[in-house]
């Protein structure tokens, strides 16, 4: 597990966007935390960390929102990015149903879950966690498992 503090939504972005560097294809990040916790903040730094040129917005109405990835290199065949808000669903069928477990078991696609507890028996073995707890108004404690 590796933990890391952010000061600021700067940092958090900062973050977000070193994940994103790193990635190579296949990832899935289920994201913990509360309301206002900063996994959104997060997920924008992933988003252009991994080359995504649209803005990143929570999909809390849309539940998913599939991004293009622009920016490819011989390391990295990424195409698109995945970016799912189970905050309104029942329960993790209701994702199934959306045909996630396609993107799951996409090599050039990085799929995210905010809200992730809510469909964790979906979860591929794979998937690594972030759990962001408020240390206070600004201050984050990340939790990478």
């Amino acid at each position: 597990m590796k933990k890391t503090i952010t000061k600021n939504e700067t940092e958090t972005f900062n973050l977000g966007q070193k994940l994103g560097e790193k990635c190579r294809g296949g990832e899935v990040f289920a994201l913990i935390g509360e309301l206002g916790a900063g996994k959104t903040k997060l997920l924008q730094g992933l988003a252009q960390g991994l080359g995504v040129k649209a803005k990143v917005n929570s999909p809390t109405f849309n539940i998913m929102k599939v991004y293009p990835i622009k920016r490819a290199d011989a390391n990295r065949k990424l195409k698109i990015f995945c970016h799912i808000d189970a905050y309104r669903l029942k329960s993790a069928q209701d994702l199934i149903s959306l045909g996630v477990e396609e993107f799951f078991n996409s090599p050039d696609t990085v799929t995210a879950i905010e809200w992730g507890e809510k469909v964790k028996e979906i979860w591929p073995k794979k998937a690594t966690v972030i759990k962001i707890k408020m240390l206070g108004k600004n201050t984050r404690s990340m939790s990478i498992i």
